[in-house]
């Protein structure tokens, strides 16, 4: 059995007064029992549009520093849901720094074993009274990630690609058996799509998901969803995080992913087809 944790919290615009409440939790968790720590997205800092915080690099970020120090001094296996980082090279696109939005996952060691720079990014207007523009300030990823962990492979994934199956789908098949979705959701696309949406994806693939979630007010206004969950490969929520800051714990057995699949063996069935024309007349 693999006991794993979600840490959900109100992140806020003050790196080091999150990186306090983080190690707090994260030392909590480890202390539970954990050997598997996920963190949300934008977890060290929800940035306040109206107060721009300073860019790093990876190498300079004093969150991913604490972070790996979290830990190794825990002796955890931890996944920075996703932080705001520069390129090496600090790309320059019109006029502004761009920075990936950077998933990270840490071994015992405090060693970095895989990145993930979000492949889809949030632009839309869902009629909450925000307007969300990710592309202002981030550059998009272009290459699915599968980390190597001593339980097999782990998918990585943040918030919006959510809603792209085609990168869960090749993640399962390139190995995976938990898949990990951090995130970010607004209420109201969180109170209509965010339960449905998880479970869907977990029967897709026959995988763990596993999604940490921001909750609660922001800086700014912004007001995000909670309800981190953690789901097995039939699509059954084995924890809900509710919309109180926390942790929730769940004891998987991965031999559930094989069951799964050999119950539902979807993954093996896909076929090729030929696209509609896109003005056909359809019998």
């Amino acid at each position: 059995m693999l006991k794993i944790a979600c840490i959900q919290l109100t992140s806020g615009a003050n790196i080091s007064e999150n990186i306090e409440k983080i190690a707090a939790l994260v030392a909590q968790a480890a202390g539970a029992g954990a050997q598997i720590i996920f963190t949300p997205e934008n977890v060290f800092l929800m940035e306040d549009a109206k107060n721009p915080q300073k860019k790093y690099t990876e190498a300079e970020h004093p969150a991913v520093k604490a972070a790996a120090d979290m830990a190794r001094v825990n002796n955890v296996w931890l996944l920075v849901g996703s932080v705001a980082v520069l390129s090496s090279c600090h790309p320059r696109e019109g006029g502004d720094l761009k920075a990936y939005n950077r998933s990270i996952l840490f071994n015992p060691s405090g060693e970095i074993v895989a990145r993930y720079d979000k492949i889809h990014l949030f632009d839309v207007e869902v009629g909450d009274g925000q307007t969300y523009r990710e592309s202002a300030k981030i550059k998009a990823g272009d290459k699915a990630v599968m980390a190597r962990t001593p339980w097999g492979g782990l998918g990585l994934t943040i918030c919006y690609d959510l809603r792209f199956p085609q990168l869960f789908r090749a993640l399962a098949k390139a190995g995976a058996n938990i898949i990990a979705v951090p995130a970010a959701f607004t209420q109201k696309t969180g109170a209509a799509h965010w339960h449905i949406l998880l479970r869907a994806r977990a029967i897709e693939t026959g995988c763990f998901i596993v999604a940490p979630a921001q909750t609660g007010t922001h800086a700014g206004g912004r007001k995000t969803y909670g309800h981190s969950l953690i789901i097995n490969p039939w699509g059954e929520i084995l924890a809900d995080g509710g919309t109180d800051e926390g942790i929730i714990y769940a004891e998987i057995d991965l031999g559930e992913v094989t069951q799964t699949r050999a119950k539902m063996p979807s993954l093996q069935h896909d076929v090729g087809f030929v696209l509609p024309e896109p003005d056909a007349i359809l019998p």
